[in-house]
């Protein structure tokens, strides 16, 4: 049976353990990158992850922290559904931005590891922005 992406119920916050809640709200507010002034690049990243997980944590947890001192970083956006398909759009204020995450030594390792052990599947897509806008409830 093929989902449709609105039959999903997609849960957002920070990419837990395999099989975690993102968030039950109880938390800090969760809220999307803000709207940034177009051109800018995003990753896309689409994951199913197996079951094994050891030191995928800890892993992640670093590219995170490593990916903000990259200059042109904007930002992460992060979902995940109960049923373990998750996305990451990392946002990249130009290319020169983007290319030196994508080189960056540490993330092709553990490129190589979330190969080896950590993703069942995974797609990646890279797109230009040209338009974007946001909306807040005041």
């Amino acid at each position: 049976m093929v989902t449709s992406v609105r039959e999903r119920p997609w849960i957002v916050g920070r990419v837990p353990h395999y099989g975690g809640a993102m968030s039950d709200h109880s938390g800090p507010s969760v809220t999307p990158v803000e709207v940034h002034e177009p051109p800018y690049y995003v990753a896309v990243f689409t994951a199913v992850r197996t079951q094994e997980q050891s030191g995928y944590g800890e892993t992640n947890a670093r590219m995170e922290d490593l990916v903000k001192e990259v200059p042109g970083f904007l930002g992460m956006d992060h979902a995940q559904t109960p049923g373990g398909l998750g996305i990451t759009v990392g946002y990249f204020r130009d290319a020169d931005a983007l290319m030196e995450w994508r080189s960056n030594a540490e993330h092709r390792a553990a490129q190589k590891r979330g190969q080896a052990e950590w993703y069942q599947s995974y797609t990646l897509h890279v797109a230009k922005v040209e338009r974007s806008h946001g909306f807040t409830r005041p």
